[in-house]
């Protein structure tokens, strides 16, 4: 019986078996509750491993592994409305995913790969992406970067013609350009390399007729991630409110939908707290999810939701069972990374 299995089944198959203990202690302590999972991007495994700012993906491959398992052992995927309805009843265990920003491949690979499942997706969508006035001038880089074998840079030009130095070289010029001088950076790096800003930022982000084409399937629940991806905690009250209220307001206007649920950007401690917390609910969400990890539990405050962070690093169930039995919370606690 198992040479007929598919080596992504055998690998499954000995995950759960490693899994299963941990698993069943957890469920032990915590038979109700619940597990809200964010990551950004999605790419199938033979793509992921050639992106030079892999981490920022989603193994897609391990990911529909990931949701089977979920459904075999019995978790229940739910939207963030249901995540705070049962955060109040205490009905059971259930994952919540989000993704937050959402760019093209968001429409392209992971509606379509939770539909497959028929289970629901959460997208928590920055306006500036489908508005075009926010530069994605990580995922222009890194195009850049897998698509040629040099790059012009102000001090000269660089060789990147495998792998190890694409990478490299990225989080080199991503760490140099980081902070408000991005959009700057990335525009003289566009022009000196002959790239179209406009047309890669079409290549990368979604647009409005996608989220259009998303707001009617049942399977997909929209909320808001500010106008233009700001760190909330640095803004003064009234630009805070005006990132989350602007961006609520702008979901209604184009997709006709109530928006009630906010991710906010970052999202541990020092981007967003108390203060941060009555914006959301003056700016008129439901809810709002931070970044803090942890688990979901009775009585928990819908404006202070706990979220694992998922990323390219997560690519087996042992891991993911650290944060379905909230052990990577308590992990982060303990080392003061809140």
């Amino acid at each position: 019986m198992k040479r007929l299995l598919s080596g992504a089944a055998r690998r499954m198959a000995r995950s759960e078996a490693l899994v299963r203990p941990i698993s069943m202690a957890a469920d032990m302590l915590m038979s109700e509750r619940g597990c809200l999972m964010t990551f950004h991007r999605g790419a199938p495994a033979k793509l992921w491993e050639q992106l030079p700012n892999r981490d920022f993906y989603l193994d897609t491959t391990f990911l529909d592994e990931f949701l089977g398992y979920l459904k075999r052992q019995g978790w229940d995927i739910v939207t963030i409305e249901e995540a705070t309805h049962r955060s109040k009843s205490g009905r059971g265990r259930f994952v919540n995913f989000s993704v937050d920003d959402c760019y093209r491949d968001t429409y392209e690979d992971v509606v379509p790969l939770f539909r497959r499942h028929n289970v629901p997706v959460t997208l928590f969508v920055t306006t500036g992406i489908p508005d075009g006035t926010l530069p994605l001038w990580a995922a222009g880089l890194e195009d850049t970067l897998l698509n040629k074998d040099s790059v012009m840079l102000e001090d000269g030009a660089i060789r990147v013609p495998d792998f190890e130095t694409k990478q490299a070289a990225f989080y080199r010029i991503a760490d140099s350009w980081d902070g408000r001088q991005a959009a700057k950076s990335y525009a003289r790096f566009c022009e000196m390399n002959g790239i179209d800003m406009n047309a890669m930022h079409w290549k990368h982000a979604i647009t409005w007729e996608m989220l259009e084409e998303l707001r009617n399937d049942p399977l997909v629940e929209i909320g808001g991630h500010t106008v233009t991806h700001a760190r909330i905690s640095s803004l003064s009250p009234e630009g805070a409110l005006f990132e989350l209220q602007g961006c609520r307001d702008r979901l209604i206007e184009r997709l006709g939908i109530p928006a009630r649920h906010f991710a906010f950007p970052y999202g541990r401690s020092g981007d967003c707290g108390t203060r941060d917390f009555a914006i959301a609910r003056d700016a008129g969400y439901a809810s709002a999810s931070t970044t803090r990890k942890g688990l979901v539990l009775g009585g928990q405050d819908p404006y202070s939701l706990p979220r694992c962070t998922i990323n390219g690093s997560d690519r087996s169930v042992a891991t993911m069972e650290l944060h379905l039995s909230g052990m990577t919370g308590l992990a982060a606690r303990m080392a003061g990374r809140v």
